[in-house]
């Protein structure tokens, strides 16, 4: 696992433009407002980025690497084309499958089953029907927690509706696998639920 994944607090902000059919993102430090990973989406296909345009959006596959600013894979999530509910698989550094997620039915707010790589959930994503508020929740202990409202040090890199927070809790070990999970639930949030 990438070192970069030991930190606890990560700031996301998406890349806006009009007729925009790929996802990307730039994870920043808080601290430094330093871009310390960049996500994108360029294996898109030419039928993928037309349907992007249209009310099928929302049903449309995705691939999307998750890596260092010189390059260095630290994630990849992807999923196939999804019809009722979306089952998306994420890979490690070395495309080694680490687990996934499967949308939840009639959830409010919307909701994951975080997976390991066995299909076994190590906890659940749930958000909150009233705004863009989600917890990682393993039983009763919450492990991390995405949301728009930020005030630490980075608050001026965030401007637009389309940025968010990541407060991943220190009591989950910096080497621990759901870490890369987590992160990569946080982009099926805004794909798979918010767009």
């Amino acid at each position: 696992m990438h070192q970069m994944l030991s930190r606890n607090v990560f700031l996301v902000k998406e890349h806006v433009g009009m007729f925009k059919a790929a996802n990307n993102y730039d994870v920043y430090d808080p601290h430094t407002g330093r871009i310390i990973m960049e996500c994108r989406e360029d294996r898109l296909g030419i039928l993928t980025k037309l349907l992007r345009f249209t009310d099928y959006k929302r049903m449309t596959p995705f691939d999307i690497q998750i890596r260092t600013p010189d390059g260095s894979q630290v994630v990849r999530i992807t999923r196939g084309i999804s019809v009722f509910l979306s089952k998306v698989k994420v890979l490690d550094e070395h495309d080694q499958v680490i687990g996934g997620f499967k949308q939840k039915l009639f959830s409010v707010g919307g909701a994951f089953d975080v997976l390991d790589d066995r299909d076994n959930s190590i906890c659940k994503l749930k958000g909150k029907w009233t705004g863009w508020d989600f917890k990682f929740m393993a039983g009763e202990i919450e492990l991390a927690h995405v949301t728009k409202k930020w005030t630490g040090i980075g608050k001026e890199l965030f401007t637009s509706a389309d940025n968010y927070v990541l407060e991943i809790s220190e009591s989950i070990a910096g080497d621990d696998p759901v870490r890369q999970l987590i992160l990569a639930a946080v982009m099926c949030i805004d794909m798979v639920l918010k767009e």
